[in-house]
């Protein structure tokens, strides 16, 4: 993968190879931002700039047998550490990396969602367990296949447990020469306070809108946030953002409707519905990971029903189906109760991430939106 690949960010490609050409490679790089904005996709590039045999100024050269390696994710000093899921498989990155490198190979862009789903696990929440940093010591002691740089990519490092992030404490601060890792994440306070203070830190922020505009239609371009990822998924119509829509619709034209009955069996039966509601959310074949996504994604749609209110078009990024639902629900969603309704949703999202019991935290946070979601 080269730097040309990669939609936008020439500022952070440049900073890359200016490190390179000026001889300022550093050990450790954090590269922080959002998903589905290209972080993982320049941690390659730069590993290839890094290997290539007749790097030019600007790129890596495509044609020289360390970037033929790189093209099939097949460098020998090019290793990848991510989440996984212990079990059959087994219980290092090792035995599931044929499938990442595929993952990369066949989309480019993913998520966590994508990548669970490529491992065929839905159910659990993937880490990077204590015995990846055995094997991360052990293939980095190992002399490198053409003299010259080692790289470890990291992906999703806050998904390291406290002990495997505090066994790589020391090859970060003092690593072998020529060894280069870089840790990538969408959540860096996640990460201990002692990895954030070995590593330099590079932000990947959103991509512009004139730089998706080469690739994707102008109204997938308005809507999708400065995420590439976000934008194949429009232009491809995807499933799972139908299905979140659906979802919220349902708990939101319920959660009102029930405060406007007075029929004691008529509110049973909405009850009943968001009951059920919450059942199906809590669904252990979602996955925590997706049930995540999902109360992102409310929050996301309830601050569009916000600034709906505000009459400036211009501000609102929604697809058709979402702007038509906003046009009739955003007065239920004001000054007097986004902050609360904001906040339950935070709580909720923790204590998915806390291993929580889901069905008791979706149906309370049905509950809570009975209360709160109302006509100013």
């Amino acid at each position: 993968m080269q730097f040309k690949d990669i939609i936008g960010h020439e500022s952070v490609k440049e900073a890359l190879r200016r490190s390179v050409r000026e001889g300022r490679v550093s050990h450790a790089r954090l590269f922080m931002g959002p998903a589905g904005v290209g972080k993982l996709q320049l941690a390659i590039a730069y590993a290839q700039y890094l290997a290539c045999e007749h790097r030019t100024a600007e790129d890596s050269c495509g044609q020289c047998p360390s970037c033929l390696q790189f093209r099939r994710l097949e460098h020998p000093d090019l290793h990848f550490v991510f989440p996984i899921v212990k079990g059959d498989a087994g219980d290092t990155c090792d035995a599931f990396v044929g499938r990442f490198r595929q993952l990369i190979l066949d989309k480019g862009y993913f998520d966590l969602d994508d990548w669970y789903a490529a491992l065929g696990v839905d159910t659990k929440q993937g880490m990077i367990y204590e015995k990846e940093s055995g094997e991360i010591l052990r293939k980095l002691a190992l002399k490198s296949f053409s003299d010259g740089y080692k790289v470890m990519i990291i992906w999703q490092a806050d998904k390291m447990n406290a002990t495997c992030a505090n066994k790589l404490l020391k090859i970060l601060e003092e690593p072998a020469d020529k060894t280069v890792f870089i840790l990538i994440t969408e959540h860096p306070e996640w990460l201990l306070q002692t990895i954030l203070s070995r590593v330099q830190q590079t932000r990947i922020g959103r991509l512009e809108e004139s730089e998706l505009a080469v690739r994707f239609r102008p109204d997938i371009v308005r809507i999708a946030g400065g995420s590439y990822l976000q934008a194949k998924r429009l232009e491809e119509g995807s499933e799972q953002q139908q299905k979140y829509f659906e979802d919220f619709v349902r708990l939101m034209r319920d959660a009102y409707t029930i405060g406007q009955i007075h029929d004691a069996v008529k509110k049973y039966e909405s009850l009943a519905r968001l009951k059920q509601w919450s059942l199906d959310i809590a669904d252990a074949k979602v996955g925590r990971e997706r049930q995540k996504a999902f109360l992102q994604y409310i929050q996301n749609q309830l601050r569009e029903n916000y600034i709906y209110n505000l009459h400036q078009p211009a501000l609102n990024y929604q697809t058709d189906e979402e702007a038509k639902f906003s046009s009739r629900f955003a007065p239920y969603i004001h000054e007097g109760n986004v902050e609360a309704i904001m906040a339950e949703l935070d709580k909720a999202e923790q204590q998915i991430s806390q291993n929580g019991n889901a069905k008791m935290i979706f149906f309370d946070l049905c509950l809570q939106m009975i209360m709160l979601v109302k006509k100013s």
